[in-house]
């Protein structure tokens, strides 16, 4: 077995993982990424394309938006539509300035693997991790294989950022590990075209019929998406059939001028809303997907990742400048108070914008849900307490522990 030495072992080669270890080699810190898939499976995966203000302020700071400054996409509201009436949401208004930027994850993983090849730092791809070692006390591991060669890492710390499905989040012990979770009962089904977008700003429609998205990744190609039932597969659903349905769901004039073509990419994601506490375990540290789970909605997924890395990114920097190892204990707390409430508003959006027909109760709920919907849509505060969240909450700072800095945080 061949022995690497590291400070900070990276599982996943998603953004989250990719920009940690932009920046914190931007600190010093050395780090070493291990991915399971390929590259180029990485960068097939199609994902969300909205960015908060605070991922996009990241990018810079790693070094690697430079074809975000060029070709992302503002936004500075987005539409709702309930049974074909629009109500509009003036982000930049009702925020005093701030917007989201459209920009796909695909571009994103592929600006901050262009900036990772270019700098020292080591990667490994088609890399399965065959196990983690999380002492008590002591230097952590890594055992992977890649090319047929068995690897282990040494390192200080382990960020495991490979997602729901990772090696990560179950090393950490049943008796200290607690999750909760929400499945509903519907999935996504999501079609990407090349054909410009019907409309230069987002539509969420809540319809009869159900919830349906019109999205976008730039000037020339669309992403769109219906509510479907979870036993639907994407074999049921032909090109002519999804557009049909999605003219059905838009607003009348919307559907009018919506441009058709073939579809570049078909999938149905099903919706969760998931949280494992804590997200930190010895030298252990949680982080996107591998910690948590949110319902498309309210566009929180990458972004909640990206505050994750925020976090871990403010911690670590702050152990390798000589603040004392409590420093670390933060991470967890830090990030659940946010991600408790990126859950409850992806949460609040999809049971506002959806209808739950498997549910006995169904007209009651859909009653409840209208009459709150539109109480939120129909006046400034409601708007306001939407758009405030839409755009993304500002990142909390850790404290640092040393008492000569006890006053101070980390800016």
């Amino acid at each position: 077995m061949k022995t690497l030495n590291t400070q900070v072992a990276i599982i996943g080669s998603g953004p989250s993982g990719l920009l940690l270890g932009q920046l914190l080699a931007q600190h010093g810190i050395d780090n070493i990424v291990i991915e399971r898939s390929s590259v180029e499976h990485v960068l097939s995966r199609i994902r969300a394309g909205i960015l908060e203000q605070g991922f996009v302020d990241l990018l810079h700071q790693a070094g690697c938006a430079k074809r975000l400054t060029e070709q992302g996409i503002e936004h500075h509201g987005i539409y709702v539509s309930v049974d074909g009436q629009k109500h509009h949401l003036n982000l930049k208004l009702l925020t005093q300035g701030k917007v989201v930027t459209c920009y796909g994850q695909t571009e994103v993983t592929q600006d901050l693997i262009a900036a990772r090849n270019a700098s020292a730092q080591r990667s490994f791809y088609s890399a399965p991790v065959t196990e983690i070692h999380n002492p008590e006390r002591g230097q952590a591991h890594v055992e992977f294989e890649h090319q047929g060669q068995a690897y282990r890492i040494q390192c200080d710390f382990i960020a495991g950022c490979d997602g729901f499905h990772g090696v990560s989040r179950p090393s950490i012990p049943n008796d200290i590990r607690r999750e909760f979770e929400r499945v509903y009962p519907f999935g996504w089904l999501g079609l990407l075209s090349d054909t410009p977008p019907v409309s230069e700003e987002l539509i969420y429609c809540k319809h009869p019929r159900g919830f349906a998205l019109a999205s976008q990744r730039s000037l020339t190609r669309s992403r769109y998406y219906l509510q479907v039932s979870n036993q639907d597969r994407v074999e049921d659903w032909s090109d002519e059939r999804f557009w049909q349905e999605l003219k059905r769901r838009l607003p009348e004039q919307d559907a009018a001028k919506l441009q058709t073509g073939p579809s570049i990419e078909k999938s149905i994601a099903p919706l969760r809303s998931f949280v494992c506490e804590p997200m930190q375990y010895r030298q252990l540290f949680l982080v996107g997907d591998a910690a948590h789970i949110v319902p498309p909605t309210g566009a929180k997924g990458l972004n909640l990742a990206a505050s994750d890395v925020a976090a871990l990114y403010q911690v670590l920097s702050a152990y390798y400048d000589g603040e004392p190892r409590e420093v670390l204990d933060q991470y967890s707390p830090l990030c659940l108070r946010r991600v408790w409430n990126a859950e409850r508003f992806s949460w609040w959006m999809t049971s506002m914008l959806h209808h739950f027909d498997q549910q006995e109760s169904c007209s009651f709920l859909d009653r409840m849900s209208d009459s709150e919907l539109n109480f939120y849509l129909e006046n400034q505060a409601g708007k306001q307490l939407i758009a405030e969240q839409y755009v993304g909450l500002p990142y909390d700072q850790i404290t640092l522990c040393n008492s000569l800095h006890a006053e101070k945080t980390i800016k």
